[in-house]
């Protein structure tokens, strides 16, 4: 198998036959050795009915079925697992992104073939004020917490290469952020400046973008941790150096010690014991509780094979 094609479905109905048609009609201009793989990650709509009937029509139309709605990451890198060409093209059904880039990434990696990945960003993000500057905020935050970086406005569309697909699958954490693990990967990748259409509304609400904010913080860095850790040891610091000074002036100048100044001194060596314990704590435990769930990814409940 030459080219697999991976995308997902969810509320994907309305862009689904013109999707399936172009981005056939563009592989088809590279080889007639493909698979194009479509997940269905729970959809609501009458999405995984819409791919049933197309695949009367494109023999190479394979669907996979998640028993519920898992995520457009799990859903993804469940794609990716099936996958079986020696170049993959990751993209999303929704038409956001043009199907015809395969034909772009690809003439792109056949010029280098040392480049193992391409990927699009987005020259300018797409939204409102709102959703433009929280993207851009999320990058900062991140890469500046993260020993992985990853590049500002990266889209999911990319081109593969099988060795680099087989490596990103191998990472088993569930709580999952496809674009650090992508990062994460290493690899000789290619980022491809791309416009991305915009669509009048998004299933991403603001609870799932804040969700996946903290997963992905949570998920690749331990820095919180180690500021909270720095926190409570500064706090817990001040409080033994002012209960010194404070207990030298009564020695040495017999000062009174007010109730209040006592209670603050008292509250801060608290505090400062507390907070620096949890987070000594939480820098323990944190590289252990992904690895002791061990959850599935996703449940493939059935899967459609295409006609040879």
């Amino acid at each position: 198998m030459q080219l697999s094609i991976v995308s997902t479905l969810y509320y994907s109905e309305p862009y689904l036959e013109e999707f399936v048609e172009r981005i056939c009609a563009s592989v088809e201009q590279i080889s007639s050795d493909y698979e194009l793989i479509l997940v269905n990650d729970g959809s609501p709509d009458d999405s995984l009915h819409k791919a049933l009937s197309l695949q009367q029509q494109y023999a190479r139309l394979k669907i996979v079925d998640l028993s519920r709605n898992f995520g457009h990451h799990e859903a993804g890198m469940t794609g990716l697992d099936q996958a079986q060409g020696e170049y993959v093209f990751l993209i999303d059904s929704d038409l956001e992104e043009a199907p015809e880039l395969m034909l772009d990434f690809w003439q792109a990696m056949q010029n280098d073939q040392n480049v193992d990945v391409i990927y699009g960003v987005q020259e300018q993000r797409k939204g409102k004020w709102l959703e433009q500057f929280s993207g851009y905020l999320f990058y900062i935050i991140f890469n500046r917490l993260s020993p992985v970086k990853i590049s500002t406005n990266a889209l999911t569309v990319r081109l593969m290469k099988k060795n680099y697909v087989q490596a990103i699958t191998q990472y088993q954490e569930r709580s999952l952020f496809v674009g650090g693990v992508m990062a994460h990967a290493g690899f000789n990748q290619q980022a491809w400046v791309v416009t991305k259409k915009s669509k009048d509304s998004t299933s991403y609400t603001f609870a799932k973008r804040l969700k996946l904010f903290f997963t992905c913080i949570t998920s690749f860095s331990t820095k919180p941790l180690e500021y909270l850790f720095s926190l409570g040891c500064g706090l817990l610091l001040l409080s033994i150096l002012a209960m010194l000074v404070v207990g030298f002036n009564y020695l040495i100048f017999s000062a009174s010690i007010s109730t209040i100044t006592a209670i603050f001194l008292a509250a801060g060596l608290v505090i400062g014991s507390v907070v620096s314990c949890t987070g000594l704590l939480g820098l323990y435990l944190a590289p252990m509780v992904t690895e002791i769930k061990q959850r599935p990814r996703t449940l493939i409940k059935t899967i459609f094979p295409g006609v040879d």
